[in-house]
Parts: C-alpha cells; structure tokens; sequence
C-alpha cells in the first residue's frame, strides 16, 4: 500500500482533524469535476439535442459510451490506484477532466464528436472512483469514515445538481457551451487541491515489490458487482432523461432543470445521512443498500405513472425518491466494501465499479431507445424491475460473502 496513501500522523487531534477535512474536500472536489461532463449532458438535453440535432435514443447512446469507456477502464483503474497512488491519480484526473470539458464546449459539433469526447470521460470518472477510494480508506477519519464515504459519494448526484442548476443559469442566458467551460475552470481549481505525492515513482515500485497481493473473494464481489450494475441502470437511465421526461408531462424547460436540481439535492443529503447512520452501525450495511434500492423500485414507479398521467407534481416527487433512496445507496455501499476489504480497496472496487459502469452503460440507450419508440411510463417501468433485481443481487452477495470470510476464518484457525 502506497505510504503516500496513508493518512499522517499530526502532532494533535486538532491537526489531524484539519488533515481529514482537507483530504475528504480534495476528494469530493475532483468526483465532483469529472462526473459533470456526464450529468451536463444529461441535464442539458433538450439544449444540446436542439443544437446538434440529435434524436433521444442517440443521446442515450452518447451517454452510454461514456459509462462504456468507464467500465473497460474500471478494473485496470483499480490495479493502477493501488500500484501508483490514489493522490496521482487524483491529480492527473482533474487535469484531464478540465481539457474534456474545455474540448466538449469547443468541438462537440455532432453525435460523433460528443461520443468520442465522453468515452475518454468516463475513464476519467472510474480512475477517479478507485483512487479516491483508496485515498479516503487509508486517509479519513476511522471514526467518521462511513460519513467521508457519504460526502464523497455525494459530489456525484452534486454533479447533477449543479447539471440542473446550468440549465436556467447558463444554458438558457449565454448557451450550453459555456456551462462545459465553467466546469473546466472547476476542475482546474480542484486540480490545484490536490497535494503532492510524498514518495517518487520509482519510489513507489520498490514499494510494490515488497508487498504481497492482496486475497479477494471473486463471487461474491462479481454478485455484488451484478446488483451494483442493476441498481446504476435504473439511476442512470433515469438521470439522463430526467428533463426531457419532466419537459414531456408539461413542466417547462427551466422547470425541468429545477427538478433535476432537487433531485439531485436529495440524492446529496441521502448519501451524507446514510453515511452518518453507518458510523453508527456495528454492520448490515449491504442489508440497508439493498432496501434502499427497493424504496428506489418504488420511487421509479411513481415516475411511471406520473408520465403515464401527466401528473407534473407526481412527477416531481417520484424524481426526488428515485433519485435519493435509488441512488442515494452508493456511499454506502462503497463503504461497506471497502470494510470488508481493508487490505485491497481499490482492486475490490475496481471489480465492482465494472458491473457499475456497465449498469451505466445500458441505462441511457435502454431507456432512451424504450422513451422513444414506446413511452417514458414503461421506461421508468423497466428502471423499477432493474431496482428489484439490484436488491436481490446485493442481499446474495451479501451472504455469499459473510460465507467466504468464515471459510478463510477457519483456514487460517487450522
């Protein structure tokens, strides 16, 4: 393990305190700026379909590929973390999430050019998941460290709240571009947040070769993987097409970006109180992911019947419990994982970020492509059997993964 990923011993609790603070908001910045180009995209929809003249199901493909760029970068991303750092890592991504965003603004002239420009995003985004889980493990508070989770988790539906909020600010007043290159300014500052590596790389590789790899529980993390794959399809089909949907049951564009906005807002405040909770919790954690999921199932439901219907304040509400117990579950699960794996945090994530990427992937073609030719109702339909099936998946994990542990107990007792 990296010695550079390794929190340092302060000289007071006071000290310390700062230290964990300021590593938890290097953490949260750098999720934050590489998920936008994402979420913008997604939250600006109706602005960018218009402007490049792109159908809904080509939208959700070019969202799509950015979630496939992500899933075939997901595992080498972990094994790279955990080789080179989690705080190079960090910097390099900030760096390479404000040229992104500065080439979407300035490029992004047609369906193929946007595509070409989110896959390299989305590697971006899964470097940033594993070596910012590898980071916080090793650097955050023992203590508080399901609430560092919570908050760093948070930055993503953050994201897609600061997505919603474009819409109105700056989509509508000066065009959808500059919004891309106010991101890129973010992440440029959240570059700069991010200190220095304390070891040289060659520093690092002797390091390496010192260690022994860590043992992980394959089955169990690829169930695992599955119900985390399941449950990112629902949200981020349901992410993508959020406005447009809004904007088809009668609430204006503007509107619409505000719903974006609240649902992601509470998706923010879900994942920090789960977080909070979680310290407060001797286990079953993969237990509360998997009900929150279920309460998700029922919030994408609500989405259902409200497009059926054209019930705009129904449409609302459903957006908010979709959004916050459906995908406000991801902190919480990355915590859990990372307990369960102390000795190999970002190989352990690596794997399931793979079934996560993968989930988002399918997400926006699927539910765009159902939107389109069909209805946004069976859309948000599919999205809530993809729930049900995600909780399933996890509470299978679950116990095939309380089993493997007591396996390796017992061989190491003998």
């Amino acid at each position: 393990m990296s010695q550079e990923d390794e929190a340092v011993v302060a000289p007071n609790h006071v000290v310390e305190t700062k230290g964990h603070l300021r590593d938890l908001v290097v953490a949260v910045s750098v999720t934050v700026v590489v998920s936008l180009p994402t979420f913008l995209v997604g939250a600006l929809a109706v602005e960018i379909r218009d402007s490049l003249k792109l159908s809904t199901s080509e939208l959700g493909i070019a969202i799509s590929i950015s979630y496939l760029g992500a899933a075939l970068w997901s595992v080498p991303s972990g094994m790279l973390a955990e080789r080179i750092g989690g705080i190079r890592i960090l910097k390099i991504a900030a760096l390479a999430g404000a040229l992104l965003l500065t080439l979407l603004a300035l490029f992004a002239k047609s369906w193929i050019s946007l595509s070409l420009l989110l896959l390299p995003c989305g590697m971006v985004s899964v470097s940033v998941a594993t070596a910012s889980n590898l980071f916080l493990s090793k650097r955050s508070d023992p203590n508080h460290r399901g609430l560092s989770f919570g908050v760093k988790q948070a930055a993503v539906p953050a994201a897609s709240l600061m997505g919603g909020l474009a819409v109105p600010a700056i989509a509508l007043t000066i065009g959808w571009r500059y919004a891309f290159l106010t991101g890129a300014a973010l992440a440029l500052l959240a570059a700069l947040l991010v200190p220095k590596p304390t070891t040289t790389l060659h520093e690092r590789r002797i390091q390496a070769k010192g260690q022994t790899r860590a043992h992980v529980a394959l089955v169990p993390l690829v169930v695992l993987s599955i119900g985390f794959g399941l449950g990112v399809m629902a949200a981020s089909g349901m992410v993508a097409f959020v406005t447009t949907a809004a904007v088809s049951v009668g609430i204006s564009k503007a509107g619409a970006g505000l719903v974006a906005a609240l649902a992601g807002a509470t998706a923010v405040t879900v994942r920090i109180l789960t977080g909070l909770l979680a310290d407060r919790r001797e286990g079953r954690h993969f237990f509360v992911v998997a009900t929150m999921m279920l309460v998700g199932a029922g919030g994408y439901l609500l989405l259902a019947y409200s497009a059926h219907f054209g019930n705009r304040g129904l449409f609302v509400l459903g957006a908010a419990v979709a959004l916050g117990a459906g995908w406000g579950w991801n902190g919480l699960f990355n915590f859990a994982l990372v307990r369960t794996h102390a000795d190999s945090p970002a190989t352990a994530t690596g794997i399931t970020q793979l079934g996560g990427r993968f989930g988002g992937l399918i997400g926006p073609f699927l539910v765009g492509s159902i939107a389109q030719h069909v209805s946004y109702s069976f859309a948000f339909t599919i999205t809530s059997c993809s729930g049900i099936l995600a909780a399933t998946a996890i509470i299978v994990g679950r116990r095939l993964l309380i089993r493997s542990r007591e396996t390796a107990s017992r061989k190491t007792g003998s």
